[in-house]
């Protein structure tokens, strides 16, 4: 008995110690959320006297907790990725929508807003093929089966949406001449060549996993020759590109639209990116002597021709 209440005591305090990480994700999140929208607000639209970006920020949040709740009830992650692509096109309507009510809606905006959900349309409709196709997504294994965790899952996926699209958001929300400058047409090419890369190497790997006799095998052609990772490569640059395209905008805060990129490179190389696959490929495959060849003969991430292989 007193070694069952020991037990159910333990396993109280992990519930309670897990769901206080939570509401500490979640107060940080909406902190951080706040304070850059209050930094992209001055000079934006608003929309009921509200700054577009506050109206961006509070969707993406809203939108992301309404859909854990069924997520949490079912424990599946089918939806995840779905809700991240509608997070993006809802932030960047509400935006465009705003643009439209103050008639200050131009032939660039339009632009701008077409690349990202150009880029969300393709890459949430891959993602949730994906899972589908296979059944479930691994990352949420775990997760899932824990409320409180996979609410954390949910909350960070705002906060990837807004961070993600704030170069986007700034630019929506404020007007733009019709004719692009230097630095809008170096950043759509840089961002369409990011997106060129990105779609490639997910096809590629997409084909070569559908092949029955690759099954258990790595990938190590096309882009994947060049780069461990050469779709990650691809949105780096293409959120890159978007920074690059409103470097004529920028001024005094509207600098942190930076966070942008910066938040994307660092989320992809140390944390849920190139980090988790690399430690799954080597838990699969270390060890084998092909696979140890191909990781010392391929970048990481910055496509570079291949180097003989021992």
């Amino acid at each position: 008995m007193l070694g069952m209440s020991r037990s159910a005591a333990d396993g109280q305090v992990a519930v309670g110690a897990s769901i206080g990480r939570a509401v500490a994700v979640a107060l940080v999140t909406l902190a951080v959320l706040g304070a850059v929208a209050a930094l992209a607000s001055p000079g934006a639209s608003e929309l009921w006297g509200v700054p577009v970006p506050f109206f961006a920020a509070s969707i993406a949040v809203l939108l992301n907790w309404a859909a854990f709740v069924p997520a949490a009830i079912r424990r599946t992650e089918r939806f995840y990725d779905l809700i991240g692509a509608l997070s993006y096109l809802s932030v960047i309507g509400v935006c465009v929508g705003a643009l439209a009510v103050e008639g200050t809606l131009s032939w660039s905006h339009a632009v701008v807003a077409g690349m990202v959900a150009t880029w969300s349309l393709r890459l949430g409709w891959f993602l949730v093929r994906r899972v589908h196709r296979v059944g479930k997504d691994g990352r949420f294994d775990e997760m899932k089966t824990r409320p409180a965790r996979f609410f954390v899952a949910w909350t960070l996926q705002a906060l990837w949406v807004f961070l993600t699209a704030l170069s986007a958001i700034v630019l929506l929300s404020r007007p733009a001449p019709d004719a692009p400058d230097v630095f809008a047409v170096v950043g759509w090419t840089l961002w369409a060549v990011g997106l060129a890369i990105e779609s490639v190497a997910d096809a590629q790997k997409s084909s070569f996993a559908a092949e029955p006799s690759n099954r258990g095998r790595f990938i190590t052609t096309g882009l994947w020759a060049w780069s461990r990772h050469p779709n990650y490569f691809g949105e780096i640059v293409l959120w890159t590109g978007l920074f690059v395209s409103g470097l004529g905008t920028w001024q005094g805060a509207l600098w942190l639209t930076a966070l942008s990129p910066a938040f994307v490179t660092f989320l992809l190389t140390r944390v849920s990116g190139v980090p988790m696959l690399e430690a799954r490929a080597d838990e699969r495959w270390g060890g084998d002597a092909a696979y140890e060849a191909y990781k010392a003969g391929t970048p990481v991430l910055f496509p570079w021709p291949p180097r003989s292989r021992p």
